[in-house]
């Protein structure tokens, strides 16, 4: 894989044949060549990554999550960009040490069961 474009989806072969910084540097790329500014491109990527990863192991919320978002009328990478800030808050949450009751997947599924394209615009 040479590079990597968010609005078409991955072949997930290809996607986890590449090492972790590999596939964080094809998205910085990316959103570098599309002109896309991100507070923290690094963070940016890792974000993107780790959602990309989960699509192409097949996750079932994550792929159910994208699945919905794009019939609400996101296109594939603002939904990229939707469950990653899922992902995100999650994350902050426990090095926060917010949240920690429970198990953490569980959690972040939920949230991903609640996420719709409004209240991601919205918010």
């Amino acid at each position: 894989m040479e590079e990597y474009d968010p609005d078409r989806d991955l072949v997930a072969d290809e996607w986890l044949d590449l090492d972790e910084q590999e596939r964080m540097i094809l998205v910085e790329d990316y959103h570098r060549r599309h002109r896309i500014g991100v507070p923290n491109a690094q963070v940016h990527a890792v974000v993107h990554a780790i959602v990309e990863n989960q699509l192409a192991l097949a996750e079932p919320v994550v792929v159910t999550t994208l699945a919905r978002l794009r019939g609400e009328g996101l296109d594939r990478h603002d939904a990229i960009h939707a469950i990653g800030s899922v992902l995100a808050g999650q994350i902050h949450s426990l090095l926060a040490g917010e949240g920690v009751e429970g198990e953490p997947n569980e959690r972040y599924h939920e949230a991903l069961r609640k996420l719709s394209a409004a209240k991601w615009r919205a918010g």
